[in-house]
């Protein structure tokens, strides 16, 4: 049999629609027979989730795996809610943010390379994933965290947010209680930044000019404006900084204050080095069709 070239590879990939890596492997396979390389592929469930890759995959779920110092948040996307709520697509995303702990790739693009096991890689997985449910799966993002104390996560309602936290103290009955209450309350207020520190002068430069504008078009005098302005400034951190929000529990202490007292009383030192919460479907277009629309054009994909 004559070498597989990339050529070849991409021949076949043009015509399926399948991975680079999985056209090569049914080449292999066929021992270069492109009709049968393209049945492997089919049989395989692959070709079929290349059919798919126009759908819109808006709903899916957010996801939290912890395995020892090693915590993942990951969001993935299916087409429907129906699957979404299904034990098959819950499998998947489980073995994918397992994958994550196991080859701690940079980003999804290094993920979807990644290995799988079985001679597999994620990508090939979740492409025979797709076969088996019948709908586009998509890994929208993901972050990890190692940590050198512990991390907590909190799911709300099956996968519709997460948020993940990595606390560097020791997990004793007290840290734990605060970390529940501190990820519930991201979760709620929903925090861009961890500290004021990380606001970039850029972003602050932006908002005192919006801000500088608003107290003028209200009529302030200007030698008042600035102070006013930054008046607002300390307000806009209350609001997006999360060490720096009210507790919603206790709207009297700040989170930073919460962590200060809890410290305190477990008499050791407590420290959140960061946080992520994600929103299944934020920003993503949602699919809006009419039934008998739907039905009339996978009528006419069958007649072709």
């Amino acid at each position: 049999m004559a070498a597989i070239s990339a050529k070849d590879v991409m021949k076949l990939r043009e015509q399926t629609g399948a991975g680079m890596m999985d056209c090569k492997r049914a080449l292999v396979d066929a021992e270069g027979d492109f009709e049968k390389a393209a049945e492997l592929l089919r049989e395989r469930g692959i070709a079929k989730a290349a059919k798919r890759v126009s759908k819109i995959a808006a709903e899916g779920i957010v996801y939290a795996y912890v395995e020892g110092k090693t915590g993942v948040l990951v969001e993935i996307n299916c087409e429907s809610d129906f699957v979404a709520k299904g034990e098959k697509f819950h499998e998947v995303v489980a073995a994918v943010a397992k994958a994550i702990v196991a080859n701690k790739p940079a980003d999804v693009a290094a993920l979807l390379a990644s290995d799988m096991g079985a001679g597999k890689t994620v990508e090939t997985y979740i492409n025979e994933q797709v076969g088996i449910i019948g709908e586009k799966i998509s890994v929208r993002r993901f972050t990890a965290y190692e940590t050198n104390g512990f991390i907590d996560t909190y799911i709300h309602m099956g996968g519709t947010m997460g948020v993940m936290l990595d606390f560097d103290c020791a997990e004793n009955e007290m840290t734990k209680e605060l970390a529940h209450n501190v990820a519930l309350h991201a979760a709620f207020a929903k925090p861009t930044y961890l500290t004021a520190a990380e606001v970039s002068a850029e972003t602050l430069e932006k908002e005192r000019a919006i801000l500088m504008q608003e107290v003028i078009n209200e009529g302030k005098p200007e030698a008042i404006a600035a102070r006013i302005v930054e008046g607002k400034i300390k307000k806009f951190y209350e609001e997006n900084c999360l060490m720096e929000q009210k507790f919603i529990k206790d709207d009297k202490m700040t989170i930073a204050q919460l962590i200060a007292q809890t410290a305190k009383a477990a008499g050791t030192s407590i420290a959140l080095k960061a946080f992520v919460y994600y929103v299944m479907g934020e920003g993503l277009e949602k699919k809006s069709e009419d039934l008998s629309e739907e039905v009339a054009k996978q009528v006419e994909a069958m007649k072709k």
